[in-house]
C-alpha cells in the first residue's frame, strides 16, 4: 500500500528566502528596485519616514517604495506574487521577450520579492495595473481597481516558530494574507515631486509600505544605499540619458548625500587617467579583442604574441585547450591610474590623497543589459582575482585593483550561461562559462600592464632622469656652490670631502652595476647552453646504465659493441666539454683580455650552442661576408653574450612562424659593421622605442627583458653600438634587423 504525498513548506521558508538568503538591506532594496525596472517604471522613490536621529528605527518608522510601472492586478498578485519561484520571467527571458519599453528582464527566479522580508514584518502593497487595449498594448491609463495586499507577520518570531509567543508548527498555508480591492485612492493621476522636477504621476504603478522595521539603519547605510543606487546603471553613462531614475527621500524631503562621488570620479577619469581604454570589445568567434587606447585603435587575438606570450595565457590554455571560449561576446572600458606619479616632477597624472580615495572606492563593475550585477565593483570585491594573482606572481604582472576603474558589459542573449546566484552575490558558474569570462578579462588587464603601462613607466623613468640632469649633476652643483660660497678653507674642505665621498660612492655603484649585468648575462647564456648539455648528459648516462646492467647480469659484451658505446659516450662528453669551454669564457673569473677577435669564429661557437634547436625547427643560417674579415677589439665574452642574445631572440620568434625560417648575418670588415637579420614577425612598432630597456620584453612572460639591454650595455663599454635598422637598405630580411657598429667615435 502506498500513498502520494505533496510538499508542504514550513513558514520559516520565508525567512530563509528573504532574511537569510539576502545578504543585507542594500541587496533587498535593490531587488525591489529591479522589480520596478522590470515593470517599465521610469522612476522609483524610496522614502524613509519617522526615523530618529542618525536614522535610528522608531516604533512608527516605515519605508515606502513607490514606482510608476505597469502595476499588478488581482490575478497577477494571486498567481505570481504570492507564489515562490514563479517561472513567468524565466519563460519570458527564454523567449527573448522584452518589456513595452524594450527592456530586458532582470529577474528570473521568482524569489527576489521575498527580499522584502529582510526589511520588515508588516508589508502593504498597493498596486494599480496599467490598462491595455484589445491587442494587449499598454496605454497611459490605469485600471479602475486598486489592489491592496497586506502581510502582517508581527505576531510571529523571526523564524516562524512561535505565534504571539506560543510555540506552533507553522506552515506557509497557515499564514493569512489579506487582499482587498477598491477604487483608486493612492495611485492616481496627480503631481509628484522628484528632486527639483514636478512630474505628473501616471495612474498606474506600485507602492510598497514596510513597517515593523527589522534591520538597523544609520546615516552611513542610507548614504551607501544612495551611492549604490547611483551605480545600478553604468557609472560612466550620463544620468540625463537614463530612462530610469531612483530617488531617496526622508519625511517628504529629498535626501541629498554629502558625497558627490560621480563628479569627483568623472574629474579623475577625464584628467588623471594614464590610459583610457574605451570602445572595448571581445568577439568570442576568433578570440578577437579590440579597443581604443587614448583614442588609438588596437586590435589583438589569441594568436598574437602579445597575448599568447603571457604566462597567464600559457598556464590556462593548457587547461582550456584549443576549444572555443564558452563565454560570449562582451564590451568593456577601463581607466588606468598611476598611484606613484611624482608631484615633484609636475606629472599631470599625480593624484592627491582625496583623488586616490575616490578611485579606490571603485573597481571593475559588471553590468548585464544595463543593470549592475552586485557586488562586483565594490571596494572590497576582487571578483577577477587580481589581488589574488598579484600575491602569487610578480607585482608587475597586474595593476592593482586600486589603480583600475572600469565597466564590463554583458547581455543575456550573448552570455546566457552567466546568471545571478540565488542570493544575488555574483554569478553562478555553469560549466566553463564564468571561468573563461574571467580568464579573458585577466588576459586583457595583464596585457595592458605588460605592454602600454610598462612603456609608460619607461618613459616616466627617462623623464625623471632628464629632469635630474636639468637640475644639475652633483659635480656641477659643487662648482656652482664654490662660486656662490666663495673660497674659504672651511668651505673648500667641506666641498672637497663631499666631492670625494660622491665619487667614491658613484664608483661603488658603477662596479655593482657592472658585476650585476655581467652575472645576468652569464646566467642567460648558461640557460641557453644548459638544455643541450643536459640532453647529452642524459644520453651518456643511459648508455652507461645499460653497460652497467649488462655487466651486473654477467653478460658477455661484444668488443665492437662496447667500443661503439664508449666512442659515443666520449663524443657526448667532448661536446659537453666544448660547450662548457665556450660558456666558461663568459665567467668573470676567466678575466678575458681585450684583443683582436675574428667575429666569424665567435659566431660559429654560438651556432654550435643552437645547432640542435635550429635543426629541430628547420631554421636556415647563412653568412654574407663583404670585403675583409670583420675583426674587432673586445673580449670573447662580450661577443658571445651579444650573439647568444640575438640568436635566442630569433629562435623564439622563428620557431612558430609558418613561412620558411631564415637568419642572415652580414659582416662587412671594411665598414666594421654587422647586420643580424631574420624573417620572423619583426619588432612591433609600439615596441621599437623600448626593446633595449631593462625588463621590457616583447616575448610576454617568456622574456625577461634583459637580453638586448645587456647586449647594448656590453657594446657601449667599448664605444660600440647596436640598433634596429632604420633604412630599407639595411633591412635584409622581412623580420627583425639589428645593426652592430664596431666603429669607435673619436
Amino acid at each position: 500500500m502506498s500513498e502520494k504525498l505533496g510538499i508542504r513548506p514550513y513558514a520559516r521558508l520565508i525567512t530563509m528566502l528573504g532574511d537569510q538568503l539576502i545578504k543585507n538591506e542594500l541587496i533587498a532594496l535593490i531587488e525591489l528596485i529591479k522589480n520596478a525596472y522590470d515593470a517599465d517604471a521610469s522612476w522609483v522613490k524610496v522614502e524613509f519616514i519617522n526615523f530618529g536621529e542618525n536614522f535610528s528605527v522608531t516604533s512608527t518608522s516605515k519605508i515606502i517604495i513607490e514606482d510608476d510601472g505597469c502595476g499588478m492586478d488581482a490575478e497577477i498578485l494571486k498567481r505570481h506574487w504570492l507564489n515562490p519561484a514563479t517561472p513567468t520571467k524565466l519563460k519570458q527571458k527564454r523567449s527573448n521577450a522584452r518589456t513595452s519599453k524594450g527592456r530586458i528582464l532582470q529577474g528570473e527566479k521568482g524569489i527576489g520579492r521575498f527580499a522584502i522580508f529582510k526589511l520588515g514584518k508588516k508589508i502593504k502593497i498597493i498596486t494599480r495595473r496599467q490598462k491595455t487595449d484589445d491587442m494587449g498594448v499598454f496605454a497611459d491609463k490605469g485600471e479602475m481597481t486598486e489592489n491592496t495586499l497586506v502581510y502582517d507577520f508581527s505576531q510571529y518570531d523571526d523564524d516562524f516558530l512561535t505565534e504571539d509567543g506560543v510555540e506552533k508548527e507553522l506552515f506557509l498555508d497557515h499564514l493569512e494574507i489579506e487582499l482587498s480591492k477598491s477604487s483608486p485612492t493612492y495611485i492616481t493621476d496627480r503631481e509628484v515631486m522628484l528632486g527639483i522636477t514636478r512630474r505628473q504621476r501616471k495612474p498606474h504603478g506600485t507602492i510598497i509600505e514596510i513597517e515593523n522595521i527589522k534591520t538597523r539603519w544609520d546615516t552611513n547605510r542610507v548614504e551607501r544605499i544612495q551611492a549604490e543606487v547611483g551605480k545600478l546603471q553604468p557609472i560612466f553613462s550620463s544620468d540625463e540619458n537614463s530612462d530610469f531614475s531612483v530617488w531617496i527621500y526622508r519625511n517628504g524631503q529629498e535626501y541629498k548625500s554629502t558625497s558627490d562621488y560621480k563628479e569627483k570620479l568623472r574629474s579623475c577619469l577625464d584628467h588623471k587617467a594614464v590610459f583610457k581604454v574605451t570602445n572595448g570589445q571581445y568577439i568570442a568567434n576568433g578570440n578577437r579583442i579590440s579597443f581604443e587606447l587614448n583614442g588609438q585603435l588596437h586590435s589583438l587575438d589569441f594568436e598574437d604574441s602579445d597575448i599568447n606570450g603571457l604566462k597567464l595565457y600559457k598556464k590556462n590554455i593548457d587547461v582550456i585547450g584549443d576549444t572555443q571560449m564558452e563565454c560570449g561576446n562582451f564590451r568593456f572600458e577601463f581607466y588606468l591610474f598611476d598611484f606613484n606619479a611624482d608631484a615633484d616632477n609636475s606629472s599631470r597624472f599625480f593624484l592627491a590623497p582625496k583623488e586616490k580615495q575616490v578611485i579606490r572606492e571603485h573597481r571593475i563593475y559588471l553590468y548585464r543589459d544595463g543593470i549592475r550585477v552586485m557586488p562586483y565593483g565594490d571596494p572590497e570585491d576582487d571578483w577577477l582575482n587580481i589581488d589574488v594573482a598579484r600575491g602569487t606572481v610578480r607585482a608587475d604582472e597586474f595593476l592593482s585593483n586600486d589603480q583600475i576603474v572600469g565597466c564590463v558589459y554583458i547581455t543575456q542573449s550573448e552570455n546566457p550561461k552567466l546568471v545571478d546566484k540565488t542570493n544575488r552575490e555574483g554569478l553562478i558558474e555553469d560549466g566553463r562559462a564564468l571561468r573563461d569570462f574571467i580568464f579573458v578579462l585577466q588576459i586583457i588587464l595583464q596585457y595592458l600592464r605588460k605592454k602600454p603601462f610598462a612603456q609608460y613607466l619607461i618613459e616616466k623613468k627617462k623623464k625623471r632622469e632628464l629632469d635630474d640632469i636639468k637640475k644639475g649633476r652633483p659635480s656641477e652643483v659643487i662648482e656652482r656652490l664654490k662660486k656662490e660660497l666663495g673660497t674659504t678653507p672651511k668651505v673648500d674642505k667641506l666641498l672637497a670631502d663631499f666631492e670625494k665621498s660622491y665619487k667614491k660612492e658613484r664608483q661603488v655603484f658603477e662596479e655593482r652595476i657592472y658585476k650585476t649585468e655581467n652575472l645576468a648575462a652569464v646566467g642567460l647564456s648558461i640557460e641557453t647552453a644548459a638544455h643541450d648539455v643536459t640532453l647529452f648528459i642524459k644520453k651518456t648516462l643511459e648508455q652507461l646504465d645499460m653497460l652497467i646492467r649488462q655487466i651486473m647480469r654477467g653478460e658477455v659484451i661484444d668488443q665492437e659493441v662496447l667500443l661503439e658505446h664508449l666512442t659515443s659516450i666520449r663524443g657526448n662528453l667532448s661536446i659537453i666539454e666544448g660547450q662548457m669551454q665556450d660558456v666558461r669564457l663568459l665567467f668573470p673569473s676567466t678575466k678575458s683580455k681585450t684583443k683582436s677577435i675574428n667575429v666569424k669564429e665567435i659566431l660559429d661557437k654560438v651556432y654550435n650552442l643552437y645547432r640542435r634547436a635550429f635543426k629541430e625547427y628547420n631554421i636556415e643560417l647563412s653568412f654574407d661576408i663583404i670585403g675583409s674579415p670583420l675583426v674587432v677589439k673586445t673580449t670573447e665574452a662580450v661577443l658571445l653574450q651579444v650573439f647568444i642574445n640575438l640568436f635566442d631572440n630569433s629562435l623564439y620568434w622563428l620557431k612558430d612562424t609558418k613561412r620558411e625560417r631564415k637568419i642572415l648575418i652580414t659582416m662587412n670588415g671594411n665598414e666594421q659593421r654587422l647586420i643580424f637579420s631574420d624573417n620572423g614577425p619583426g619588432v612591433k612598432s609600439d615596441d621599437v622605442n623600448y626593446i633595449f630597456e631593462a625588463f621590457y620584453s616583447g616575448k610576454g612572460e617568456e622574456g625577461r627583458g634583459l637580453g638586448l639591454y645587456i647586449a647594448r650595455q656590453l657594446l657601449d663599454r667599448y664605444d660600440y653600438s647596436i640598433e634596429l635598422a632604420e633604412f630599407s637598405r639595411d633591412k635584409l630580411l622581412a623580420g627583425a634587423n639589428f645593426i652592430i657598429e664596431f666603429v669607435r667615435e673619436r
